[in-house]
């Protein structure tokens, strides 16, 4: 078995595999090429339906369904209440029948600090069989049960039944019953004070405290004491990462984290539907779920969910308050999560190495394009048309070897294309001639002649700096963010230069296709390839190079403008509306109603506003 979907019509699923195979997503050309028969199992609900979806996809593992794995290994604090004296310790892995667990924690060394803390008022065994065992033939407990951090049941100090006592008030605490352990021992502290046991009573005093400290270490997010899991995630075209906080009691118990390859198009809420499936197969289910997108299918979600619970479980999106709160902190945790897993997978030398090459022999290079430059564009409807280039060489991000462009004409995505790669290697060609490697008789520089470009001064190190000059070395490779167009623009560009040995491709957004010049059909990476993950990676820091390039120059023109002339304009309320307009061309064209739209702008500040722009074009 290779894949297990559900759908409400099965003759609408099946017409959306058996289309046109050319205009197919990769992953679904794939697919169909493994297959050999379809089958298909008729439920009654979609209850059912998720039911039979999940319990088939893990017991066949399908090829091409989303499989979620953890990110790295949590540790839990678990109780070995199966045992005839529990033990409280740190655990990692499969969970074991009969142990109580309680996490995961980000850190073992957090646990460790919260079980120091509370084996002062629980004083349960946390030594391992052997150490237990051992003691009670000696007759002697370890240390911990000489410094009353363990009630010694090896050696008879309590009976199995008071240590039993003991380890579930510990779980109570843990599991959020808090108030009573607090209370109780404030009365006790009392009464022993008012008998004048001073000694007991500093001694619960200082029990009270140590409960106090462990639970300032998990600090209130949520009131009511609130029982929910917050779920979020941070995906790009190949992976998503998705993070989970656990609040138990109103505060934050855990957290786990989790990163997914999406080898098919998929939504935020199709990516949640597959992981609540996934987790509470096996999961602890709370009261109630935040998460960030719902689910396709919400409502037989919800179904499935309180069937396995027992009770009803909520399911919803937070949109406001201390969970929309919450909610956004874990979103936050989620996209750092996302760039860790990419800087690790980058990092290492075999996995850029096997990348390089894939490229090379999918676009039949000569040799592994060690140097690669990536261009893109940005700009809001035409304005402030600005391009970004990029360098990666060895797989790795040179960024002392970035540069940015303002482009000078304005006839579109093709058109900006074509004119940074022709002013990024005039400039190359024009150092090349000035140094002596480029004879002056040669295409390039009869090109460069015709075209009255003069040469650069010097040699390709700069004097003062020891560095190499700006564009003194080529690329193996040009990648740009765009399709056939754009790639043929960018060989065109090359071609009326004579350059003839730097490659040219173009990574297209919506399939993650790459495009070769003059080629009628795309060159498909295979979606968890290495090679597709560095191409987007360098596509993706192209993007975001040009967006800040792009940002910069908008907010520079529009303090620069005569806005700076409008009484109470202040540099916030000027980016309100660099926001709201998108520029400075459109700001002009607005009316005062339409300035009055802005969130801080009144009335008399947006007729100022009008007034000041008008005065400036005349």
């Amino acid at each position: 078995m290779i894949y297990v979907g559900k759908a409400k019509s099965l003759r609408q699923r099946l017409n959306s595999y058996f289309a046109d195979f050319a205009g197919l997503h990769p992953r679904t050309q794939t697919m169909l090429t493994s297959a050999s028969s379809v089958d298909w199992t008729v439920v009654g609900t979609e209850v059912e339906a998720l039911q039979l979806e999940y319990s088939w996809i893990k017991e066949f593992d399908p090829r091409f369904n989303v499989k979620y794995r953890d990110d790295k290994s949590y540790p839990y604090l678990a109780v070995t209440m199966g045992e005839d004296f529990p033990r409280v310790q740190v655990l990692r892995g499969a969970k074991r029948k009969g142990t109580r667990y309680f996490g995961p924690y980000s850190h073992a060394w957090a646990i460790r600090e919260t079980v120091d803390l509370l084996l002062r008022v629980f004083p349960v065994r946390t030594c391992s069989a052997g150490v237990f065992k051992r003691a009670g033939q000696i007759g002697r407990p370890c240390l911990l049960g000489y410094i009353d951090k363990c009630s010694a049941p090896c050696v008879g100090r309590v009976t199995p039944e008071e240590h039993r006592d003991l380890a579930e008030d510990f779980c109570d605490f843990m599991a959020g019953n808090t108030t009573r352990f607090i209370k109780r021992l404030e009365r006790d502290m009392r009464a022993a004070a008012a008998v004048e046991e001073y000694e007991k009573a500093a001694r619960l005093r200082d029990d009270v405290q140590a409960l106090q400290r462990a639970l300032e270490k998990q600090t209130v997010v949520l009131g009511d004491g609130t029982d929910c899991d917050v779920i979020a995630l941070a995906e790009d075209p190949l992976e998503a990462a998705v993070q989970v906080f656990y609040v138990r009691g109103g505060r934050i118990r855990g957290q786990r984290g989790w990163v997914v390859d999406k080898v098919e198009e998929t939504t935020s809420g199709d990516l949640v539907e597959q992981f609540l499936l996934q987790m509470y197969s096996e999961a602890t289910i709370p009261r109630e779920i935040l998460v960030q997108a719902s689910p396709p299918d919400v409502e037989a979600v919800i179904e499935l969910l309180s069937e396995q619970r027992g009770s009803r479980v909520d399911l919803r999106v937070p949109q406001r308050g201390d969970k929309k709160s919450l909610m956004e902190t874990v979103e936050r945790n989620a996209k750092e999560s996302l760039a860790q897993h990419k800087l690790r997978r980058a990092s290492d030398l075999t996995t850029r190495s096997r990348a390089l090459q894939e490229i090379a022999d999918a676009l039949d290079l000569d040799q592994a394009p060690l140097r690669i430059e990536c261009y893109d564009v940005s700009h809001i409807q035409g304005s402030d048309v600005v391009a970004s280039m990029v360098v990666f060489e060895d797989g790795l991000a040179r960024k002392s070897e970035y540069r940015r462009f303002s482009i000078k004409s304005a006839e579109g995505d093709v058109a900006s294309i074509y004119e940074v790669i022709c002013r990024r290697f005039k400039r190359y060609l024009e150092e090349r001639v000035a140094t002596g490697e480029l004879d002056g008789e040669s295409p390039a520089a009869e090109q460069l002649a015709e075209q009255g470009s003069e040469p650069a001064a010097g040699t390709p190190i700069d004097p003062e700096t020891g560095r190499p000059r700006k564009f003194a070395y080529p690329p193996n490779l040009v990648v740009v963010d765009g399709g056939p167009a754009q790639a043929a623009a960018a060989q065109r560009a090359l071609d009326e230069l004579g350059i003839d040995d730097v490659a040219v491709c173009g990574l297209a957004k919506r399939l993650e296709e790459v495009w070769l010049p003059g080629e009628d059909l795309p060159v498909i990476l295979p979606r968890t390839s290495e090679s597709l993950y560095l191409l987007q990676r360098v596509r993706d820091e192209a993007h975001r190079f040009a967006i800040t390039y792009h940002r910069s120059k908008r907010s520079k023109a529009l303090k620069e403008s005569a806005l700076d002339q409008v009484p109470g304009l202040g540099p916030s309320r000027r980016q309100a509306l660099l926001r709201h307009f998108g520029s400075v061309k459109r700001l002009r064209e607005a009316t005062a109603a339409d300035i009055l739209e802005v969130p801080g702008i009144g009335p008399a500040t947006a007729d100022a506003i009008v007034a000041a722009l008008k005065d400036d074009r005349g």
